[in-house]
């Protein structure tokens, strides 16, 4: 296809219609479309050593019949009468598992849930000017990283009428800056290029580059006030969507929210969680084509509000839906921000840490929403409200109970996307936005 954004929406219509025709009775029919046409440049020491185009299309079929559910996917060449055979042969194949199947008492039988169509135009760095815009900024440099840029869409439709659409242009450009073996980190992401903010983008990842070259600062496990920089503090706050905003892990009694949803713990007044669609990160639609609400409050001022709820755990729990993802993980996370000016980050830690990024996050005990990671790229010491230097990665453990709660000192009024940036089968979609924060006696164990 010559354009992916305005040729793929004709074309899935033009296969839907065809293959929707030769239903038969008592059939139901879902059809997802998930495709991108991405740009993947490579860097290290500040030259290109790998460049590629991907344009791939995937499509998945979900049919119902006798209150069984089979669903089966595979990639489209773009060519309808191929498509098309290969299509019709995927519904015969579900057509004939489905009758071996048992039924299914949860099922969530399709429904219209009505038509929407959103596309979200960008404008993406010329390949081109890759050379002058990227690797002149960072001329002098250590850089390593991947830039991905281009077009990812998802699409709906089904048997009963319903039909959603969803395009996006973007890129991100995930890199690191090397001095020897330290390393700071950088992202700058976003739907139009701008060279001035990429500019300030880089002069502030070399600033920490800079102060990585400070002595080092050998500071034991305990527990220390820390500054948790808005990409460390999402990743830590963005733990909760590993089961803790499910509701079916609720019901299961898997979710490390528990106590929280139950009214038997709260976090911090200063946090409030939301699900925001209106960042424009994903499409409100799930594989059903259900439509989430545009912004949804899961936990208000340290209260609880509600769970992500799917159709299956509502039919199944008793529950009233909000459109959630079967899987229940959120895919749009918005963290408030507070009243911490950037300017004063350093004066209100006074002595303790400043952590730019974290990794390896997992809970070390889920019952008690307890979450165990490591520091890591630009890490610092500051005492006295001055960076003293670099320290050694230290492995924190600490509960979000405490974290979110009573050590939550500050949030800042500043709030930073953090676009999803997997590429393992395709560009993922959703990301989350996050302040920083300050939390007093932060658990440093190793």
């Amino acid at each position: 296809m010559n354009n992916l954004m305005n040729d793929l929406y004709p074309y899935f219509e033009d296969l839907s219609d065809r293959l929707l025709a030769g239903l038969n009775p008592g059939e139901d029919l879902s059809l997802n479309i998930a495709a991108e046409e991405s740009l993947f440049v490579r860097f290290n020491k500040n030259a290109i050593r790998q460049n590629t185009n991907v344009e791939q299309i995937t499509i998945s079929l979900r049919l119902q019949v006798n209150h069984r559910s089979v669903e089966k996917s595979r990639s489209l060449r773009g060519q309808l009468r191929e498509d098309m055979k290969s299509l019709t042969a995927l519904l015969d194949e579900c057509r004939h598992e489905a009758a071996q199947l048992p039924t299914d008492p949860h099922q969530v039988a399709l429904a219209n849930n009505g038509t929407s169509r959103e596309e979200f135009r960008g404008e993406l760095l010329a390949k081109e000017k890759i050379v002058e815009e990227i690797l002149g900024a960072a001329n002098g440099l250590d850089i390593a990283g991947l830039l991905g840029s281009g077009v990812v869409i998802r699409g709906n439709r089904n048997s009963l009428g319903q039909n959603h659409w969803f395009a996006t242009e973007s890129f991100f450009l995930d890199y690191s800056l090397y001095n020897g073996p330290k390393a700071a980190k950088g992202n700058y992401s976003g739907a139009k290029w701008n060279s001035d903010a990429w500019k300030k983008n880089l002069s502030r990842t070399r600033m920490q580059l800079e102060m990585l070259s400070k002595p080092l600062q050998k500071i034991p496990a305990g527990k220390y006030r820390s500054y948790l920089a808005p990409a460390a503090f999402g990743d830590l706050a963005g733990m909760l969507g590993w089961m803790g905003l499910s509701a079916a892990a609720w019901k299961q009694g898997r979710s490390p929210t528990k106590k929280l949803a139950n009214g038997e713990a709260k976090f911090s007044p200063l946090f409030t969680l939301s699900e925001n669609f209106s960042m424009g990160l994903a499409p409100r639609f799930n594989s059903l084509g259900e439509v989430a609400p545009l912004q949804s409050t899961l936990i208000e001022k340290g209260s609880w509000k509600q769970f992500l709820v799917s159709s299956r755990s509502a039919k199944e729990y008793g529950l009233q839906a909000n459109f959630a993802i079967p899987e229940e993980f959120p895919r749009a996370i918005d963290i408030a921000p507070g009243t911490l000016s950037e300017k004063d980050i350093l004066k209100e830690i006074g002595t303790g840490f400043y952590l730019s990024n974290l990794h390896y996050l997992n809970w070390s005990d889920p019952v008690t929403a307890r979450v165990t990671g490591m520091t890591r790229y630009a890490c610092l010491w500051v005492s006295n409200g001055e960076i003293a230097g670099p320290i050694q990665d230290l492995r924190f453990d600490e509960s979000l109970y405490d974290a979110l709660g009573s050590k939550l000192v500050a949030l800042t009024d500043h709030a930073e996307i953090d676009p999803a940036i997997g590429t393992y089968v395709a560009r993922d979609l959703g990301g989350k936005r996050a302040p920083g924060a300050i939390i007093d006696q932060f658990t440093f164990t190793l």
